[in-house]
């Protein structure tokens, strides 16, 4: 009976959910292999600022989803603690330009190389990286979406 609901509880979950989970348990790895660096989830904003010089907390609200008041405070963490830099944007006084700093251009690739390890330990292969493909396909039509509201 237990067996049957549980198999009742993973055939009637939510796409989105098994995404979430996948996510979760990624943060929870990636935890576990930096020691002495409390990122948790926070880490995929260095990394987006890393990939993407001279991007703009507005650039970070809109891909994440995340308040502009939540976002500017871990900004500011990962600021105190010399990950990234904020400089004034010369086209634009109010808004500012996000880099990472040396220290955090060093962590970026072992950041990465870590999710790369999660990644074979979890036997992701290469359709899976074509599915990727659609799922980012699908997020940006769910940001759109939200836009032409």
């Amino acid at each position: 009976m237990e067996e049957e609901s549980s198999q009742n509880l993973v055939n009637n979950s939510p796409f989105i959910a098994w995404i979430h989970n996948i996510s979760l348990n990624q943060q929870k790895y990636m935890k576990s292999k930096i020691e002495g660096l409390d990122f948790d989830h926070n880490m995929r904003y260095i990394i987006f600022i890393y990939d993407n010089p001279n991007c703009s907390q507005e650039d970070i609200v809109n891909m994440f989803g995340q308040s502009k008041g939540n976002i500017a405070k871990i900004l500011r963490k990962f600021e105190d603690e010399g990950y990234i830099k904020r400089q004034t944007n010369p086209e634009n006084r109010r808004k500012y330009m996000l880099n990472t700093t040396e220290k955090g251009n060093e962590i970026v690739p072992k950041i990465r190389q870590i999710s790369k390890d999660w990644e074979k330990e979890v036997g992701i292969t290469e359709e899976d990286y074509k599915l990727k493909e659609r799922i980012i396909e699908i997020a940006l039509n769910g940001m759109k979406l939200i836009e032409d509201k």
